[in-house]
């Protein structure tokens, strides 16, 4: 209650800070605000440089629990369109596009795809009584990123109907290579020998694994907030490795990798990256690195541990 009150507040100021003329880029291009990587790479893929492009997670940053300062509230009020991934870390975005008075233009990229809740797997630390959340992370499945893509590009057509053509012929050139990355995931999974997979961290791969048939075991869910993992979690997962005879066990990007480095000791076997895409380093970021190159370097890894 006292974390809304506050938002309140900060919403209110921010309103003053417009009414007095928030700055604006003098370029003549609207401004494309997304909340993390995905939807910041697909954008930028769909229309170059015709928008002023902002992700407002900074690189190398953990994004759960993201809490916008008044700047970034006041140029999120004041963009041309928002970008945002919806679901239950982004409650702050519902306070601020609801419960301000403005009409503002947003795309959620859970109301782009068919969604499906957040499960506790068996052997996974979580509390079961808990109401299922849904699983925020459809941009994982490349199936998913393409849904995503076309929306996106409504979004943005509408916003620039001059360029229309133009970024709906990106659009159509990216799907084409997501297409392509879509291809080769299943491509691995029909020439596997294995299927299921083990996650010595977080869970943010539900849609990737329907997708490719993949039945997995995890430490934690994809958004828990918990930062130890029981004992009696690694016991399980390292059963599961020792049982199931895996190459590899699976760590996410800006992991410390402490529990995936137990599991490997205890087992002998690798540990491998999957990396969720939710944001990249600064190196990465810098360097330009996409989606694409993401998903790329998770097939190559994915190939290691199913065979």
């Amino acid at each position: 209650m006292k974390r809304r009150i506050a938002l309140f507040l900060c919403i209110a100021l921010v309103l003053c800070v417009l009414a007095c003329g928030a700055p604006k880029t003098d370029n003549g291009k609207p401004t494309v605000i997304c909340t993390i990587f995905p939807q910041y790479d697909f954008v930028r893929q769909i229309a170059g440089d015709r928008v002023n492009l902002v992700m407002l997670a900074k690189p190398g940053s953990e994004v759960h629990g993201f809490d916008p300062s008044l700047s970034e509230m006041s140029m999120i009020l004041d963009c041309d369109l928002f970008v945002y991934v919806g679901g239950e870390t982004d409650r702050w975005v519902d306070d601020l596009l609801h419960k301000n008075g403005r009409d503002l233009n947003a795309v959620a990229l859970v109301d782009l795809c068919e969604t499906v809740d957040e499960e506790l797997a068996p052997g996974m630390q979580g509390e079961a009584e808990e109401k299922p959340e849904t699983d925020e992370h459809v941009w994982t499945s490349p199936e998913n990123a393409i849904r995503i893509v076309e929306g996106l590009t409504d979004a943005l057509s509408a916003l620039l109907p001059d360029e229309t053509d133009a970024m709906r012929q990106n659009a159509d050139a990216y799907k084409q290579k997501l297409l392509s990355l879509d291809s080769d995931f299943h491509a691995v999974m029909l020439d596997a020998k294995r299927t299921t997979v083990v996650f010595a961290e977080r869970f943010p791969f539900r849609y990737f694994c329907d997708e490719l048939g993949l039945s997995y075991y995890a430490a934690l869910p994809g958004c828990s907030s918990n930062e130890e993992v029981s004992l009696s979690t690694v016991s399980f997962l390292i059963d599961r490795v020792k049982e199931e005879r895996l190459p590899g066990v699976f760590t996410i990007e800006f992991s410390d990798g402490r529990i995936a480095k137990t599991i490997a000791d205890a087992t002998g076997c690798e540990v491998f990256e999957l990396h969720s895409c939710h944001n990249v380093s600064r190196e990465d970021f810098d360097a330009g690195v996409t989606y694409l190159d993401l998903m790329r370097r998770n097939l190559e890894n994915l190939k290691k541990a199913v065979n």
